[in-house]
This record gives structure tokens, C-alpha cells and sequence, in this order.
């Protein structure tokens, strides 16, 4: 037989079990972040919005509502809702 360059079943085998163990060791530790990730989003989002109410309160003079917000294109409507489910207010120029 010719000397053949290739894998044998055994390497293919070896690659194949740490790609698992890898997959195994990663795959719950994402899953158990996954809350902690919405959490900051939603607290990105509000920042952003905060920032938009200021906007609108420098150009008329009076403290919006969302929907003001919504209305006047200041932020899409998709803004009203964090990523974790939570409604997005305003109250007294202050988002929560």
C-alpha cells in the first residue's frame, strides 16, 4: 500500500469527544446568563430613553410621555417594552 495522508478513525474519534466536553462545559453556563444579559439590555434601553426624554424636554419645554416619545419619532415603538418583558414608563421625566 501507498503511504496515504489522512485521519484515522481513532483521531476522528479523539476530535469528535473534546469537541463534546467543550459543548457540555459551555452550553449551561450561556443558558445561566441568559438573565443577567436581559437584565442589562433593559437597563441599556432605559438609559437610551432617558436620553431621548431629555431631547424632547430641551425642544418643548415639557416632560413626555412614551407615547409622546413613540409619536414624535423620538423612539420606535418597540422601545416600550425591555427585552425581559418589562413595560418601559416615564414618570416625572424619569424612566422606569
Amino acid at each position: 500500500m501507498k503511504n496515504e495522508k489522512g485521519f484515522t478513525l481513532v483521531e476522528m474519534l479523539v476530535v469528535l469527544l473534546v469537541i463534546s466536553i467543550l459543548l457540555l462545559i459551555t452550553i449551561p453556563n450561556i443558558a445561566s446568563h441568559n438573565n443577567s444579559i436581559k437584565e442589562k439590555g433593559c437597563e441599556g434601553l432605559k438609559d437610551m430613553i432617558q436620553g431621548q426624554v431629555l431631547a424632547y424636554e430641551m425642544e418643548h419645554n415639557e416632560t413626555p410621555t412614551m407615547q409622546d416619545l413613540i409619536d414624535k419619532e423620538y423612539v420606535q415603538e418597540s422601545a416600550s417594552t425591555c427585552p425581559n418583558g418589562d413595560a418601559v414608563t416615564i414618570e416625572n421625566g424619569v424612566v422606569k
